[in-house]
């Protein structure tokens, strides 16, 4: 089976959970280090699949990178080699396939609720789950884009996940793990700060308070979509 293709766009966004659970699988996966400046690779074909991690950056900065991660994703897509984005990496499949990516009415940073649609292709991915505790750490959002559908949204951000064919772009992250909200809530720390104590952006304290089950549990309903998204995955 070709490996899946993980876009690590900043050192401290790596896959998280989502390696463990390819790794359970038995599913191949490589790291392309756009933070390190490896170039794009020529050939979606060349992958089962294509996942897109998060970055702090904005798909609006003149980034060298950024057209040609775009390019490659319209490629993967047209190839029908599904992909997988979160965050940042929902992001640029939105703009990638002529959505717009704004500032969101406030920073979203923590844990808070989201709410599945409730619609036959909701249910497709999320199965019985109407509703979870996600992590969130963002100040942009994303439109829906052209022939997509929204699949989730929260009291602070309309658009948390669309679906298109067997491509997934999220807002939130279900890829966390204990030690990534840790490292976040270390070196984001003049960004909690700068927030000025918004509702929808919690202290550190309060984003680690129960860390372990709270990630479990967002685990859950992330294999719920991971088993979705690998159903599709290019086994040739």
């Amino acid at each position: 089976m070709k490996p899946v293709a993980i876009f690590r766009h900043s050192p401290t966004e790596g896959p998280g959970y989502f390696s463990d659970y390819l790794d359970e699988r038995g599913v191949p996966w490589r790291i392309v280090r756009i933070d390190a400046g490896e170039p794009v690779p020529a050939d979606p074909r060349a992958f089962s699949g294509i996942a897109l991690m998060g970055g702090p950056m904005s798909v609006n900065d003149p980034l060298p990178w950024i057209p040609p991660v775009l390019d490659f994703i319209r490629g993967a897509m047209d190839a029908d080699v599904p992909v997988v984005g979160h965050c940042l990496g929902g992001q640029l499949m939105s703009r990638a396939l002529g959505g717009v990516v704004t500032s969101n009415p406030v920073k979203e940073i923590g844990w808070g609720t989201v709410r599945v649609e409730p619609t036959a292709r909701a249910r497709e991915w999320f199965g019985d789950v109407t509703e979870f505790l996600s992590f969130h750490w963002h100040g942009e959002t994303f439109t829906i884009p052209p022939g997509a559908e929204r699949l989730a949204s929260s009291d602070w951000c309309a658009n948390q996940t669309f679906v298109v064919g067997p491509h997934l772009g999220m807002q939130c992250h279900v890829e966390m793990t204990p030690g990534m909200i840790a490292s976040w809530c270390e070196s984001g720390l003049d960004e909690i700060a700068a927030a000025g104590g918004v509702v929808s952006v919690q202290t550190p304290a309060a984003m680690q308070e129960r860390v372990a089950q709270k990630v479990r549990d967002l685990n859950a309903v992330a294999r719920r979509l991971y088993d979705r998204w690998t159903s599709r995955l290019h086994q040739e």
